[in-house]
């Protein structure tokens, strides 16, 4: 587990190093060290570092490490391996949730909808776990997963009803939908730093409970262990996650799907261990996507939501076909 934490921790940094010094035109790592230490600097090379790179750079790395714990919890909680943090509805209740701050309130600019992105991935999560718990197969994994489908059907076809009538809110909303990390600062950063924190936090007190939740509820329950609990702080740590995620970087998928797999195959399947591991990775995968999406098609670039769905889908194909089968 150790070396592959430092494994993981290491491609971080070389993300790091990759995301300050490779774009348009490279910047040397004396340049980039210089503008870190001197951020009053005025030179064009400070500029391009502090208000460009640093910020999307950092944006990665916590949008990343975050969407790869609510991944992991994720399939911890419902014991499905290809669940991932729009499961429960986060990433629709998030569009739903900025295009009204688009339509109705007139924000245009990402750090005027960054709450209001929490606040709808938030309040999906909730309807779901709500509805969810209630009824005679309470908090059955399955029921989860269908009512999260469902949630995410419906906030959904709102969203495509709003775009369909408002040019305005297409314009706007198209740029943060296809999910990147460019055109917000590191104050828009410092609005969801906490909530991730706290998410981390709570995601590391449950891991135990996760795995006596992979033996199933009625041996996690005999073993004296409380189900719900478990099952209430993963989901309370998956909205501050995926939520705080989304609401800087927009709704990037196939982080918390992968990197979960990938890291299990490595480290086992105890909790702890994934996250710890899958944290760092995430963050290396996302800030790599943004990379390589400004060197793809100069002098344009491609957004990190789409170059991470581009690499996704097929690390997800070669991991299926590798295990033969994929238990649901």
């Amino acid at each position: 587990m150790l070396t592959a934490l430092l494994v993981a921790c290491a491609l971080l940094l070389a993300a790091v190093w990759l995301g300050l010094t490779v774009g348009a035109r490279a910047i040397p790592l004396p340049a980039v060290w210089d503008a870190l230490v001197h951020p009053g600097a005025t030179s064009n090379d400070a500029v391009v570092v502090l208000d460009q790179r640093l910020p999307r750079t950092v944006i990665g790395i916590l949008a990343g490490a975050a969407l790869a714990v609510a991944g992991t919890l994720m399939q911890g909680l419902t014991r499905n391996p290809l669940a991932d943090p729009g499961l429960f509805g986060v990433n629709a209740g998030a569009s739903v949730a900025v295009l009204t701050a688009i339509t109705v309130f007139g924000i245009t600019r990402a750090s005027g909808f960054v709450w209001f992105a929490f606040a709808g991935a938030a309040a999906a999560a909730v309807v779901v776990a709500f509805v969810g718990a209630r009824g005679p197969d309470a908090g059955n994994p399955a029921r989860l997963a269908l009512t999260g489908a469902a949630v995410t059907a419906g906030l959904t076809a709102v969203t495509t009803l709003i775009l369909v009538t408002s040019v305005r809110a297409f314009d706007v909303f198209r740029y943060w939908q296809v999910g990147g990390l460019t055109a917000r600062g590191l104050d828009t950063v410092a609005l969801v730093v906490a909530p991730i924190a706290v998410g981390f936090v709570l995601a590391l007190l449950c891991a135990r409970g996760l795995d006596l939740l992979a033996l199933g509820d009625r041996t996690a329950a005999s073993l004296g262990h409380s189900v719900g609990r478990t099952r209430a702080l993963g989901i309370l740590a998956t909205v501050l996650l995926s939520g705080g995620a989304t609401a800087i970087a927009g709704p990037i998928v196939f982080v918390g799907l992968v990197v979960p797999h990938l890291v299990r195959g490595v480290v086992g399947g105890a909790h702890r261990r994934l996250m710890l591991v899958s944290a760092p990775l995430g963050a290396a995968l996302l800030v790599l996507a943004d990379v390589l999406g400004r060197v793809v098609a100069p002098p344009g670039e491609v957004q990190a939501g789409l170059v991470v769905a581009f690499l996704g889908a097929p690390m997800l194909i070669a991991l299926v076909l590798r295990r033969k089968q994929v238990a649901l």
